[in-house]
């Protein structure tokens, strides 16, 4: 045989080759790899989607920790409204009641110093009286000398 009809008989072997390969091998090939890359773009559509729900997730808890911090703030502020509304209260009954203790203290002195100016107008009665009666040097009667206190207390 010559080169001729081996090249001929080659060419025929490696087309009907390419015929078979077009026909039964390479569809299931293509196939595949059809199927990957919807696979892999199927992948990067969702990791683009998972990317996109991340990034709202973060907005959403950034949006819960900043409305969390300013709930935190204004706990934190009433409370300090309200202690310092209870300082200030107790402040003003402490101020009450220091006023009324103080009210009590100077209606005891008052009464106490109305009571010593009594004791006192006595004393002073009856050492009057005993003056006067040394002076005198005589008895005064029960009478005359209960009108006589009763005169110098109202004097005095």
């Amino acid at each position: 045989m010559s080169i001729n009809a081996t090249l001929i008989a080659q060419l025929i072997v490696f087309l009907i080759l390419v015929w078979f390969t077009m026909k039964f091998v390479w569809p299931p090939i293509a196939k595949a790899l059809d199927e990957r890359a919807q696979k892999i773009a199927d992948g990067l559509s969702a990791a683009d989607k998972a990317k996109s729900e991340l990034v709202a997730a973060n907005q959403r808890v950034e949006a819960q920790l900043s409305a969390a911090r300013t709930d935190a703030a204004q706990r934190v502020a009433d409370a300090e409204r309200l202690a310092q509304s209870l300082v200030e209260e107790a402040k003003t009954r402490a101020n009450d009641e220091a006023a009324k203790i103080v009210a009590a203290a100077r209606a005891e002195a008052e009464q106490e110093s109305v009571k010593a100016r009594e004791v006192l107008r006595d004393q002073v009665a009856a050492l009057a009286v005993k003056g006067a009666e040394q002076i005198l040097r005589r008895e005064v009667d029960a009478g005359v000398h209960a009108d006589l206190l009763g005169r110098l207390k109202a004097e005095l």
